[in-house]
């Protein structure tokens, strides 16, 4: 229940994202976001705002824990749409979590994956890959490499 403690916080973030998230030949973007991260309901829930201070928008992730379940829901929602997306859920193995989720982009089905790892005191990494095919290939679309302040 406590997996996500590790984040709460403050982060500077590296981000690296493709300029078309369904294209694995797209150019990377790079640019700096800032991560405040809080814990909740006993290390059940978890908020972060990610300040894309250079891009002139921000976003925030909510994460619930199923306590029956044993498995978490990530919803994500940025200041450009006002909207929450539909959630990821998944549990972290061995130090690694992977949470799945259905979603459109660009008009099309996909299974989008969050994955976290390489998580330590003073670092952590989230990726965000989209699936046209049900899981069966993936595009990395958004890296962001974390380092405590």
């Amino acid at each position: 229940m406590n997996d996500f403690d590790f984040l709460t916080g403050t982060w500077d973030v590296a981000n690296r994202r493709r300029m078309d998230y369904l294209d694995e030949t797209s150019e990377w973007e790079e640019f700096p976001a800032v991560s405040h991260a809080s814990r909740h309901f006993d290390g059940g829930a978890n908020f972060d705002e990610l300040e894309f201070t250079t891009k002139g928008f921000s976003g925030l992730t909510i994460r619930l824990y199923d306590v029956e379940r044993e498995e978490w829901s990530l919803y994500w929602s940025s200041s450009t749409t006002g909207k929450l997306y539909p959630p990821v859920v998944g549990r972290f193995t061995d130090g690694r979590g992977e949470f799945l989720g259905y979603d459109t982009y660009a008009g099309k089905e996909i299974l989008a994956r969050f994955v976290w790892s390489g998580i330590t005191e003073t670092t952590a990494r989230w990726e965000q890959a989209f699936s046209l095919d049900e899981g069966q290939t993936w595009v990395t679309n958004w890296i962001m490499e974390m380092t405590r302040r």
